[in-house]
């Protein structure tokens, strides 16, 4: 399941904590004890080491990983932040290529398919309102995607797709459709119900 579940509980700070991290020195742990000397104490701002490990930016001992080097470069940091949200909620964007674009409660009712109704509407909400703080903070006019290569390249995003075909039969036209489903990739069958549903709705 490509859908991170960590969240803050207030993004208010969010903004402020990733402008501080591009202008500070890269630490060799991102820890909670680094979060306090850039000025964030509050039990929330450690909340971010969760978020930035699901956006790839550290590993789980905290140490920084090449896209946290990549996002110091303030010429890039809002492009860098876009890659880690694709990865980090793919699901979200297997069922929205233009995610980013969604609604509060868009996304709240998109997490809700995603997470199967096992999250309370407390913990859907602060997983919506962190998704949409880090998408606000993001660059989306190159979209790109990060591969495990470490280079950036194009990114390609399979959503459903529908062809269709016109052939021509004896003296009239007959129009023959025919529709072809590219299913994304992934484990979550939450994420194929949600599809089906959507095409069920849109063409039956």
């Amino acid at each position: 399941m490509a859908l991170t579940t960590s969240y803050l509980t207030s993004v208010k700070n969010l903004d402020s904590i990733i402008n501080s991290v591009v202008n500070a020195k890269a630490p060799d742990r991102f820890t909670n004890k680094f979060l306090e000397d850039l000025g964030f104490k509050s039990s929330n701002d450690r909340l971010v080491i969760g978020v930035f490990k699901a956006l790839g930016l550290i590993d789980d001992s905290g140490q920084p990983l090449q896209r946290y080097y990549e996002m110091l470069d303030q010429t890039r940091t809002g492009e860098v932040l876009a890659v880690g949200i694709q990865e980090a909620y793919e699901d979200l964007f297997n069922l929205r290529k233009d995610a980013q674009n969604l609604t509060n409660d868009e996304i709240k009712n998109k997490l809700r398919t995603l997470t199967q109704g096992q999250k309370s509407d407390d913990v859907i909400s602060k997983m919506s309102s962190t998704f949409r703080a880090l998408c606000d903070l993001a660059d989306w006019s190159k979209p790109l995607q990060h591969k495990q290569t470490g280079s950036i390249q194009e990114n390609v995003v399979q959503t459903p797709k529908i062809e269709q075909e016109e052939k021509v039969s004896g003296g009239g036209m007959n129009l023959h459709y025919n529709i072809q489903v590219h299913l994304p990739e992934t484990t979550n069958m939450a994420v194929y119900d949600a599809i089906f549903q959507s095409l069920k709705k849109h063409l039956f």
